[in-house]
């Protein structure tokens, strides 16, 4: 570890020492360097098979150094931006055999300067500018010390480096398909469905693999790390560090390297504050998601918005060494929302309508004229439907409706109303709708807030039972139905099978019990009474009441199923 030192330090400044002999990478080595985390603390140099994570300053090159010791030895260097283009390149250091003629420390001759400066400026070997991950590779390179230089002038940014003088027995990076494409399969309105070939990393390799999918709305990446960038406000190594410090990027702990027995307190890895550094480097996540699905080359995306573009990208992830390759990103766009149809609302016109199940219904009611108020009757057929009501794009009204319910709202001149309408789980939705602008005109009857028929046991024959049920201060027609019904006739299916909608000309007429008009001035009087006769003895009937509005209109009161007695 000294000796390395030494030669970095022999490069730099001119001193009189002869050169020291380079050492080598071998497993002994380097499993003593990843033990030793302090070793490549406030160092330059590049680990031999080791990938590391750094940080630039805008406009603020840094160079770094590899060593390789014997001549025609392979060489691969690869350099990954993360948030930001890169300017680099690769040079190899000329080392002059003997620095004084005489080792007496004396001045050397100017001539001999100039020759050392121009030596220690090297012989460029590759040079990169862009945002893509690049590397050099050569199958026979000589002996020296290698110098990789960085740059970047759109701002701060990070990048990751890995060097090895092995490149065939190490694979660090897992190996893309003859296809790296991403395929969509599938396209829908919310859902994507996305496919690709498998690495051969996994399927001839055997090592393990996970495929990690990103999505986001701005454009694809070319590297996990530029989407970890992106994402960066919880990853240790997307913190800027702090200035005056000689900031070392290289942490095992950090890079795919055990670190059960690592602190939690690293001066580098605390979120930094905003007045830390040249500016804050704190920035709200964007909308982009990582989602790593195990050894699966196929991937459903959900919960997407309708006619929107989204960029796909899959990434790669070797689980030993944590190191990534990206596949060739795709971009589609979700199906639009299809155009839902709009029924038109004629006033004071009963309009019959139909939600499926868990579905939506639009309508619009647009009076001619101006008005100072609008009536909405809602009459539910079934179960409780929701119901929306929208007065020029505002929400003015939201609520269950169950029965019918009469709404009325306060007017604008010119305004158009918006009705949406929500299905529920249970079943098909039935409705009948009124909408008008004249507050005297009632298609449907008024009703009470309490719509059940009550039966008096007491009352009860072996031919005839006894009814009542409450009406309203307005005069209006009742009709009373019968129907036998076998005796296992439960509440739940009399649920099922009760349509509100439909009124007394569905019936038999045999059915019919009566008819009659009933009103009372004083609601808490309003009650009338029916006794039903010529019955069977212990036969149950399922009993209906209706009540008929100016227009026809009916609507049915709560079902009740009554039974004789058996014995008189």
């Amino acid at each position: 570890m000294v000796l390395l030192h030494w030669c970095l330090l022999w490069l730099l400044l001119p001193l009189t020492l002869r050169t020291q002999k380079l050492p080598t990478r071998d497993e002994e080595l380097f499993q003593m360097q990843i033990r030793d985390k302090t070793f490549f603390h406030d160092s330059s140099m590049i680990p031999d098979g080791a990938e590391i994570s750094s940080y630039l300053f805008k406009d603020t090159p840094r160079r770094y150094f590899f060593m390789v010791e014997e001549d025609n030895t392979p060489l691969s260097v690869t350099v990954t931006p993360c948030d930001a283009p890169l300017e680099w390149k690769l040079s190899l250091q000329e080392l002059p055999e003997e620095a004084s003629a005489d080792g007496s420390g004396d001045p050397e001759p100017l001539d001999q300067q100039k020759q050392q400066k121009t030596n220690l400026e090297g012989t460029e070997l590759f040079s990169y500018k862009g945002n893509d991950v690049e590397y050099f590779l050569s199958s026979s390179s000589p002996s020296g010390l290698y110098q990789l230089e960085l740059l970047s002038t759109e701002k701060d940014t990070h990048f990751k480096i890995y060097a090895t003088t092995t490149p065939e027995s190490d694979q660090p990076y897992p190996e893309l398909p003859y296809d790296p494409r991403v395929d969509v399969t599938s396209l829908g309105r919310t859902t994507i469905t996305l496919v690709w070939k498998p690495s051969p990393t996994a399927s001839v390799l055997k090592q393990p693999i996970e495929y990690c999918v990103v999505i986001n709305k701005e454009h694809n990446f070319k590297s996990l790390c530029a989407v970890e960038a992106k994402l960066g406000a919880d990853d240790a190594f997307m913190m800027a560090p702090k200035p005056g410090l000689d900031f070392s990027p290289f942490d095992f702990a950090h890079f795919g390297f055990p670190t059960d027995n690592l602190g939690k307190d690293h001066s580098f890895l605390a979120k930094p504050s905003p007045k830390v550094g040249r500016h804050g480097y704190w920035k709200p996540k964007v909308d982009i998601q990582k989602i790593c699905i195990g050894n699966k080359n196929i991937f459903t995306v959900s919960d997407l918005k309708p006619d929107t573009q989204y960029y796909f990208d899959v990434f790669m992830v070797n689980t030993n060494t944590n190191l990534s390759t990206a596949y060739v990103g795709t971009f589609a766009k979700t199906k639009e929302e299809a155009k839902r149809k709009i029924v038109e609302l004629k006033d004071g016109r009963v309009t019959d309508v139909f939600v499926k199940r868990k579905g939506t219904k639009f309508l619009r009611f647009a009076p001619v004229s101006s008005h100072q108020k609008a009536s909405f009757f809602i009459h539910s057929c079934l179960d409780a439907v929701q119901v929306q009501v929208r007065r020029d794009r505002k929400l003015i009204l939201s609520q269950n409706v169950e029965g019918v319910r009469q709404f009325r709202l306060r007017g604008k001149p010119k305004a158009k109303y918006l009705i949406r309408l929500k299905g529920n789980k249970k079943g098909t939705s039935m409705l009948k709708i009124l909408a008008t602008t004249k507050p005297n005109k009632q298609a449907f009857p008024s009703l009470p807030e309490d719509t059940r028929i009550k039966a008096f046991d007491k009352l009860r024959t072996c031919s005839s039972v006894t009814v009542a049920w409450l009406g309203t201060q307005e005069r209006r027609k009742f009709c009373i139905y019968r129907k036998e019904v076998d005796g296992n006739y439960s509440e739940d299916r009399k649920r099922r099978e009760q349509n509100r909608c439909l009124g007394p000309d569905t019936r038999e007429k045999s059915e019919k019990v009566l008819c009659k008009y009933f009103h009372s001035q004083n609601p808490q009087e309003a009650a009338t009474t029916e006794t039903i006769k010529d019955l069977q003895p212990g036969k149950s009937y399922l009993l209906d009441v209706y009540v008929v509005g100016h227009g026809g209109h009916s609507v049915k009161y709560q079902s009740k199923v009554v039974k004789t007695r058996k014995v008189c």
